[in-house]
């Protein structure tokens, strides 16, 4: 059952209406329930058959602003130093030696980003990277011939983002502390991405709605340019 302030929050806007992005992340600011920090998050409804593999949304984007933790990088390669490595960012820096650890239970890191030299090594652990969602792919932009780029993407905070069983995309687009602006622009920057994404196999409307809404407060309907 909701809370007394949960249903506080959602007795300050109508949940029935349509709201205007400015006006959706106010009322997401004004409705947080929790003494922390909330983060501000979105959910895009798309109109996909998530059984066909064509329109399975999957891949990286990198958001004007980054509100969520600075992710742990193990670079795997043989092709830079350890030295270029830790200025691009890379938190650890190996090759087959972490690969070897990791077979043997390490897993301190939150992602992989290789060459296609060590693809196969590395596919070989695909029950313990594979569940995890640790597999370096190189649609997420994590096998690639140029690493060290891809490091300080990840460390900048570049993002993977997937589609659902539902076809829903969930992100985090900004904090409740955070500038308006700031939230806004991620929005902005986010729909027209996903826009950019249609599969060329969609009929009809594809994007079908998008809520906002705060860590445990109330959805917002937002209105959008379709």
């Amino acid at each position: 059952m909701p809370g007394k302030k949960y249903k506080s929050a959602k007795s300050l806007f109508d949940t029935k209406k349509l709201y205007s992005i400015e006006e959706a992340v106010a009322i997401a600011k004004k409705t947080s329930t929790t003494k922390f920090d909330s983060s501000i998050d979105v959910a895009i409804k798309l109109n996909l058959d998530t059984t066909k593999a064509e329109q399975q949304l999957r891949g990286t984007i990198a958001l004007p602003h980054y509100f969520g933790k600075s992710k742990r990088v193990l670079l795997i390669s043989s092709d830079v130093t350890k030295a270029q490595a830790k200025e691009a960012g890379a938190d650890y820096f190996g090759g087959s030696d972490k690969i070897a650890d990791i077979k043997n239970g390490w897993l301190d890191f939150d992602v992989i980003i290789t060459t296609p030299k060590f693809m196969p090594e590395l596919s070989k652990l695909g029950k313990i990277l594979g569940p995890k969602g640790l597999m370096p792919n190189p649609k997420l932009g994590t096998v690639t011939p140029k690493p060290l780029d891809a490091v300080k993407e990840f460390k900048k905070g570049k993002m993977n983002y997937r589609t659902d069983t539902y076809g829903n995309i969930h992100m985090t687009i900004g904090k409740v502390s955070a500038g308006a602006e700031k939230v806004i622009e991620n929005f902005n920057v986010l729909l027209d991405f996903i826009k950019s994404k249609r599969p060329s196999t969609v009929k009809g409307e594809y994007i079908q709605k998008i809520y906002l809404s705060t860590t445990m407060g109330p959805s917002i309907k937002v209105l959008f340019a379709k």
